[in-house]
């Protein structure tokens, strides 16, 4: 089974548990798969009532067996499943519309600035209210991540696979800046993809 934290970002961990290389896409399915994206990104049930932020870990993990007992119901799924909408829409943009409609989005949401110390200098930091939704929180996280990738000139680095169907998001880390898949099983179908159309 697939695990959920691959790319070591909420926001592009949220927007692939929407995979249109499978037979049915949906990855969370059901509020059991939403409990275990928490508890793989270590996101924890008691984690709604306290702010959540980027470059703060997300601590606490739920144990295996907390699901149904303060986890995620079927409403934080339907939302959740709306953020990732939101999401997918933003990162499916070029990436001077992608920055629009990130600034849309974030326009929307219930967003917080905090100035903290960091070694004697102000840095900000954005987070969602205190009492935030599991949704929200999340949607919070998600727009801060991105303006981070922007703010490390990862910007149009910030890609969807292009070895169709798959539409997963990534960042390209490679020294030219030219990779066009997600992951090395995807390079291989398109390459192996290619090979057959040639041969015909």
């Amino acid at each position: 089974m697939r695990q959920f934290a691959e790319t070591g970002l909420v926001a592009l961990d949220l927007a692939n548990t929407w995979d249109e290389y499978l037979d049915d896409p949906e990855r969370l399915p059901d509020t059991a798969a939403l409990h275990r994206f928490c508890h793989e990104l270590h996101l924890s049930p008691e984690a709604r009532a306290r702010v959540l932020s980027v470059g703060e870990p997300l601590s606490g993990a739920p144990s295996e067996d907390s699901a149904g007992t303060g986890g995620p119901d079927a409403g934080d799924l339907r939302a959740v499943r709306a953020v990732r909408e939101r999401l997918r829409a933003v990162l499916s943009c070029d990436p001077p519309d992608r920055t629009r409609a990130l600034a849309r989005w974030a326009g929307e949401l219930p967003i917080r600035v905090a100035v903290e110390d960091s070694e004697g200098a102000p840095r900000q930091r954005l987070t969602a209210p205190e009492g935030a939704d599991l949704a929200e929180q999340l949607a919070v996280r998600s727009v801060a991540e991105l303006l981070d990738l922007a703010a490390t000139g990862d910007w149009e680095r910030l890609r969807l696979c292009t070895a169709d169907p798959c539409k997963d998001a990534f960042v390209d880390h490679s020294r030219p800046g030219k990779r066009q898949f997600c992951s090395t099983r995807c390079a291989n179908r398109a390459h192996a993809a290619a090979s057959r159309a040639r041969r015909r």
